[in-house]
């Protein structure tokens, strides 16, 4: 077996193992009513993947794939027929939230203030909420000169 086919052979195991993790958060979720195939949690992984490629991230684990999904598998905004697609996009407005905060704000809160403003002025709309997290972007990068920021202590 040459390098290019073992590397091909762990990259395949090792999505394995993360579609299982997805397909897992199933017992969580499907209270919610949101269930996850192994052809969705792969296309999430895959959407994953070219999103922290766009933003030129790393990430050696889907610890945000997995909470984004156990955080708003709970908002009364979710349901099966989008599901796929808000959390592809809920993956793309975290990763550029991270750019543009310059990494200073810790995941869960991120999180946090993402699902904050779905559940609440949002309303379920992701324009909506993509327009609100560029606006608290610029705010971030505006009054992170200050000394008495309120992100004081997100580092």
């Amino acid at each position: 077996m040459n390098l290019s086919d073992m590397l091909h052979s762990i990259q395949l195991s090792q999505n394995s193992n993360t579609v299982m993790e997805l397909v897992d958060l199933n017992e969580k979720t499907k209270e919610h009513g949101l269930m996850l195939t192994p052809d969705e949690a792969k296309s999430l992984v895959i959407s994953r993947n070219k999103v922290l490629r766009d933003h030129a991230r790393v990430e050696m684990s889907i610890g945000v794939l997995k909470e984004l999904i156990e955080v708003f598998s709970a908002s009364p905004y979710m349901n099966q027929e989008y599901y796929i697609d808000t959390l592809n996009e809920l993956q793309e407005i975290f990763y550029y939230l991270r750019n543009e905060t310059e990494d200073r704000i810790g995941d869960t809160k991120l999180i946090q203030r993402m699902n904050d403003y779905y559940n609440g002025p949002c309303a379920g709309s992701i324009e909506l909420l993509r327009s609100k997290m560029e606006e608290f972007a610029e705010n971030y990068r505006r009054d992170i000169s200050f000394p008495d920021s309120i992100y004081k202590g997100d580092e």
